[in-house]
């Protein structure tokens, strides 16, 4: 008789609960973010229990006993991804929760263009306030040797792309994302080199593409340019390249060259040092660097700057000054 009444009993109670949760689970399918959209920030060490009251400090009404009960089904309280999330108009409390055990938080970009110095790469980064900063401007020897690079001097080593990232990303996470992805693409172009090209190390193939990519921006010159460079360095003529100057005085260009700029002996200036600079003068895109292994063939030595974004190519210095007092002076 008692076995039946507490049988009775329990059967009554979780008839009850089932009713009772019939009548209010609609509650998680109400629409809680009503007109404009909302973020949420989920900060390291946060719970389920700060994520709800973050959401009702929001003015976002949902109902934490159910909200939590439906998160503990799915184990969310075990896997909360760090992060911003997006709750845009209309969202129900389901959809805050499939939003949360997904992970899918707000993505950030960032773009460095091909062409950039890395002063102006980190300039970026810096000014990013959606990223975490972690370094200093001195810290540039250490900032290689954490990328696990032998180099010490950043310039060239990152690819130039538009990268995404999570709200509170490390900056030195997002230059290793930029340095290996130059790494791989550079190990895979110098696999597939011209054999007669006359450059010793991926490295040196890097450094003649960041001249290269500052040369010119016309896609149908990069292999040209190339070839001129190309030429040159074979036969031990100096690469008089202006960019390599410009680079070489640092701060002190301000938009014009001089003569006695060109005769300026820093390591860049490649009008009085022969061969290639001792690094990348910025970071060269992927056309640049497989112009620079795969160089056109021809007999030009000179070029210079048409005034509309091209270039005017010539085998002897005569035809080259021709082109100078027509298109320059």
């Amino acid at each position: 008789m008692i076995r039946s009444i507490v049988a009775f009993t329990t059967l009554m109670v979780l008839g009850l609960l089932l009713i009772w949760g019939g009548m209010h689970y609609h509650i998680l399918f109400k629409k809680v973010v009503v007109t404009t959209s909302s973020t949420l920030e989920i900060n390291k060490g946060d719970t389920l229990d700060s994520v709800i009251k973050n959401l009702r400090a929001k003015h976002i009404a949902i109902n934490p006993f159910w909200f939590k009960l439906f998160a503990y089904k799915t184990q969310l309280d075990r896997a909360l991804k760090v992060g911003e999330y997006v709750l845009n108009p209309g969202a129900t409390a389901a959809d805050i929760l499939a939003l949360l055990k997904d992970g899918k938080t707000r993505q950030y970009s960032i773009t460095f263009p091909e062409g950039w110095s890395f002063k102006q790469v980190f300039k970026a980064i810096k000014d990013n306030h959606n990223l975490q900063h972690t370094l200093s401007d001195d810290e540039f020897p250490g900032l290689m040797t954490k990328l696990g690079s032998d180099k010490t001097n950043p310039e060239g080593l990152f690819f130039p792309d538009t990268y995404f990232f999570e709200k509170n990303s490390s900056d030195v996470d997002l230059l290793k994302r930029a340095h290996d992805k130059m790494q791989r693409l550079v190990a895979t172009e110098w696999q597939k080199r011209d054999q007669d090209v006359p450059l010793q190390t991926p490295y040196q193939a890097l450094i003649l593409a960041s001249i290269i990519e500052k040369e010119t921006a016309a896609a149908e010159e990069r292999k040209k340019i190339a070839g001129v460079f190309t030429r040159r360095l074979k036969m031990g003529m100096l690469l008089q390249t202006d960019p390599t100057v410009i680079y070489g005085m640092g701060d002190d260009y301000q938009g014009n060259i001089r003569r006695s700029d060109l005769r300026e002996p820093t390591p860049y200036n490649t009008y009085v040092n022969k061969g290639l600079p001792p690094t990348p003068i910025a970071m060269p895109g992927e056309a640049a660097i497989h112009a620079a292994l795969h160089p056109a063939d021809g007999n030009a030595l000179f070029f210079v700057a048409r005034g509309n974004g091209r270039h005017a190519f010539s085998a002897t210095y005569d035809e080259h000054e021709k082109f100078v007092s027509l298109f320059q002076k």
